[in-house]
């Protein structure tokens, strides 16, 4: 009985992980794609100013990922409740990744 736990616990966990790692990656692509079109840095950014965002933004969509997670309960409800989640889950992300790149653009680019 306790291996068929484990067995479980590990699927949900690389469920999670999963789930993570796709919002983490969405948001790496996103802030990505707006820092190459950076030409001509401030030099009073510092050298390696564009570490921060590269680092603060997917650590927002991984939390956007978890979230996506968390709301299969209500997802597995079935109709209207699958379409809410979804769309909850969608608006989250959005709004953390908002968040996560102010974060990450502070002092640079988001002045």
């Amino acid at each position: 009985m306790e291996a068929n736990y484990d067995i479980l616990v590990q699927r949900q966990t690389n469920l999670i992980a999963k789930r993570m790692m796709v919002g983490a990656a969405t948001a790496l692509i996103l802030i990505s794609a707006l820092l190459i079109t950076v030409k001509n840095a401030d030099p009073a950014w510092g050298r390696l100013w564009f570490l921060r965002p590269l680092i603060v933004v997917p650590l927002a969509g991984a939390m956007g990922g978890l979230f996506y997670h968390l709301m299969e309960g209500l997802r597995k409800r079935g109709g209207w409740n699958t379409i809410i989640a979804n769309l909850i889950s969608v608006l989250v992300y959005v709004f953390i990744l908002w968040v996560g790149t102010i974060l990450g653009l502070d002092g640079t680019l988001w002045d």
